[in-house]
């Protein structure tokens, strides 16, 4: 039997305010253990949390660019549990009434686009961390707990099952990181842990509407491993279908190292959280002018950025993606486009040589000057530098910012185009390449092209090739 995957997500952003959603401790990643927290997000006996403003202006503006219903009240309550990384034994986090409901991000699949609704968007308080002596937690021979991250705002968005493979999975997810970079609520490092998910994943016949039976995979912090492990669990819930097995509700923790779902423990039934209304803090009520003036804060989306470079430049698909998908770049594309109009050729540029440049030299396109950009062109186009010299120009001018003008003027690097320069050149190559030069005397056209080009290695790409053409000739 051929099965379908189901797959929901449970995705965490931690959202990049300086202060926590609580308290005043610093949110700044990589301090050392246990020196940004305080009796407040320790959760001590006494202690009141007061609700960090914009935690919530950023929590709505995701909601609005995320196409969701924010709505005018919501509650926050106490999820209780008992974690290390929890001190106080209860997260603060919102139930029954979210800060917002439904939405969907729309998505480019291989099999076209399309629509993966949410069920909710809501805001919440982050635990600590804890890290494990050994391989993984599950051979740790004890743990360390740092609660500096303890009471970060974090914004929890949950998906409809509507996913159905790792690659879709993955995708998701990329546009998601890229929307919520746009719109500056977070850095969405995956690395330091700003972003990163719980997926839950069934197995069904294809072809059928219902639900399988639903394994959890938990904490995954990479595009490459929510893919790696969606995929590898769609494999075994399948081999045990197939195989006449029983599966059971499960969570599992992704092994990176072997590259394989452990299953951590059974699920024998939903956890009772005993969700109760946060009695230290008040309704969360949002005034509707409040939610609007944050709707018109929100920028030029990713989608809608990459439709109208298409639409205004000229670009395919492929270059607008590669622009979108490096915000920096594709500013600095633009600005330069106010200025040179061929946009086909600034493309190329922008895309091939710039962006080599760029990671070559460790920099940002933010900082270097669109103006030198334009002048470089300008330069190549008005026939005064030839395209090696550019290229060459284009290196020097992003590792030490000097304007491609004063370059040329500083190392000569100028269009040789004189009689007196080049006949010299050309009568040396010819005196060096006999055969070349029989070969163009037999009607062989490649051989002159090939004489030409010993000339410009000689001046360094320097020589104009017109005029080189012409002295070939006239000599032979």
């Amino acid at each position: 039997m051929k099965y379908e995957a189901v797959i929901g997500l449970e995705i965490h952003v931690e959202l990049q305010t300086r202060s926590k959603i609580f308290c005043g401790c610093s949110t700044a990643f990589g301090a050392e253990p246990n020196t940004n927290c305080c009796p407040i997000c320790l959760g001590l006996p006494g202690t009141l949390p007061v609700l960090n403003r914009r935690a919530v202006e950023y929590a709505v503006k995701a909601a609005l660019a995320l196409n969701c219903q924010v709505q005018e009240k919501s509650v926050f309550a106490r999820k209780n549990y008992f974690y290390p990384d929890l001190t106080k034994a209860y997260q603060i986090s919102q139930e029954r009434m979210p800060l917002a409901w439904g939405g969907y991000l729309e998505v480019d699949f291989p099999t076209g686009s399309r629509r993966i609704h949410l069920q909710r968007v809501h805001l919440e308080e982050e635990a600590g961390k804890l890290v494990h002596a050994g391989d993984s937690i599950l051979s740790a021979a004890y743990s360390l707990a740092d609660y500096n991250r303890a009471g970060l705002p974090l914004l929890e968005i949950v998906t409809a099952p509507e996913l159905h493979s790792g690659q879709e999975a993955r995708l998701f997810l990329e546009e998601l990181r890229l929307l919520l970079l746009y719109t500056g609520v977070s850095d969405v490092k995956m690395e330091e842990g700003s972003l990163r998910c719980d997926a839950n994943i069934s197995l069904r016949p294809a072809g059928s509407t219902g639900l399988g039976v639903r394994a959890e995979v938990k904490n995954l912090n990479s595009f490459r491993a929510v893919e790696q492990a969606l995929n590898y669990e769609f494999e075994r819930q399948a081999r045990i279908l197939a195989e006449g097995g029983e599966l059971f509700q499960a969570t599992c923790h992704w092994d990176d190292s072997r590259k394989a779902t452990v299953v951590m423990r059974r699920k024998e039934e939903a956890a009772d959280y005993r969700y109760f209304p946060e009695p230290d803090l008040p309704p969360l009520v949002l005034e509707r002018s409040f939610i609007e003036a944050i709707r018109e804060q929100l920028p030029e989306l990713p989608r809608e950025r990459r439709r109208r470079l298409q639409e205004q430049y000229g670009l395919s698909a492929e270059e607008a993606a590669m622009l979108v998908e490096a915000r920096e770049l594709a500013d600095f594309f633009e600005a330069v486009a106010e200025s040179y109009r061929d946009y086909r050729s600034l493309a190329n540029w922008v895309q091939g040589d710039l962006v080599y440049r760029l990671r070559e030299s460790g920099k940002s396109a933010a900082e270097l000057s669109p103006a030198m950009l334009v002048e470089l062109l300008e330069l190549l186009d008005a026939g005064e530098i030839s395209r090696p010299v550019a290229k060459e120009l284009l290196a020097e001018m992003v590792k030490s910012g000097v304007s491609p003008k004063k370059l040329v003027q500083q190392r000569g690097l100028g269009r040789i185009s004189d009689r007196e320069t080049l006949l010299p050149l050309v009568e040396q190559v010819i005196a060096e390449n006999p055969d070349a030069v029989e070969n163009y005397r037999k009607g062989k056209e490649k051989a002159l092209a090939f004489l030409v080009g010993k000339v410009m290695a000689l001046t360094r790409g320097r020589a104009d090739p017109q005029e080189l053409n012409r002295l070939f000739r006239e000599k032979l």
